[in-house]
């Protein structure tokens, strides 16, 4: 069991509308997606492209719901643009979420991902970090840690399909390279299930540089009769409704669950599942996520 003095449950909007495919949840605007998020019984949300960029309009709107911002997704360019560029457009994204109460970051490393290109396969075509390159990221994620301390927030690096640190032999190297009193890990079950790598070995392995965990299930139906044969892209295996809520898929969140209350794990649990709302009913899914968490975690 999870305790609820330590442990707060949140559901990204990425299940309403999509970021990287704008098309998907079109319809649907943020009052909606906030409106359902608490309905549901959520404490929390992370940001979505339709949110206000305004962070005093946001609150407004998070207030009358009594929501909380958690996190915010941040595209980190150190491969591909001027360091200080991206330097300093950290420093602002971490800005608004101080702004907005938040307590934790959650970076990915974006200058070479093929996450949004519909012309790589995710399974064949990942990229890989040159040695410089790894300087480079680490050094980048450490300032950013830095940065981030210094406004009594943790840093995160989301570990995701289709970037440098996707696999167990990058996690275990970012976690060498980077200051572990700076830079931390964003968990997330289902990129780990996507890459083929069972979750729980990380998890143990990493569970008190982890700040942040993103429950995510897989249909391994989809996975192995879709994606793999089809080679296809991230975005179009999210379409196929590769992804679904934790209690609707194939990976068992049990032993998470455990994991985490056994390590006293202090921070936000964050329902996080990408699918198309024309298929998948945002309301619907959001609640049962959250009454399989309620029974499996006590939260």
């Amino acid at each position: 069991m999870l305790d609820s003095n330590k442990v707060k449950l949140a559901i990204a909007p990425i299940g309403w509308t999509n970021d990287d495919m704008p098309d998907l949840g079109a319809e649907n605007t943020f009052e909606q997606c906030l409106s359902e998020m608490s309905l549901a019984g959520f404490e929390g949300t992370e940001i979505g492209n339709k949110y206000p960029p305004d962070a005093d309009e946001l609150k407004k709107y998070l207030d009358i719901r009594k929501l909380k911002i958690c996190n915010a997704w941040f595209s980190s360019y150190l491969t591909s643009k001027p360091y200080e560029e991206t330097i300093n457009a950290f420093k602002e994204h971490c800005d608004k979420l101080y702004k907005l109460g938040a307590k934790v970051v959650g970076a990915s490393e974006q200058g070479n991902s093929i996450q949004g290109r519909l012309d790589k396969s995710i399974l064949d075509e990942k990229p890989y970090y040159t040695d410089e390159e790894w300087k480079t990221v680490a050094k980048g994620f450490n300032e950013m840690g830095a940065y981030a301390k210094s406004k009594g927030m943790y840093f995160t690096v989301h570990h995701h399909m289709g970037t440098g640190v996707q696999t167990v032999e990058e996690i275990d190297k970012l976690m060498e390279l980077t200051n572990p009193d700076l830079v931390y890990l964003l968990f997330d079950s289902g990129h780990l299930t996507f890459a083929c790598i069972d979750p729980i070995p990380v998890l143990k392995k990493y569970i008190n540089r982890i700040k942040h965990v993103h429950l995510k299930d897989v249909r391994l139906d989809v996975y192995n009769n879709q994606v793999v044969p089809n080679h296809m892209s991230f975005l179009d295996a999210v379409r196929a409704g590769v992804f679904t809520v934790p209690g609707d898929g194939d990976v068992d969140f049990k032993p998470i669950f455990d994991i985490l209350g056994s390590n006293d794990y202090e921070g936000w649990v964050v329902v996080e599942a990408e699918q198309d709302p024309a298929k998948a009913s945002p309301f619907e899914y959001a609640v049962k996520a959250r009454k399989y968490i309620a029974e499996n975690t006590g939260l």
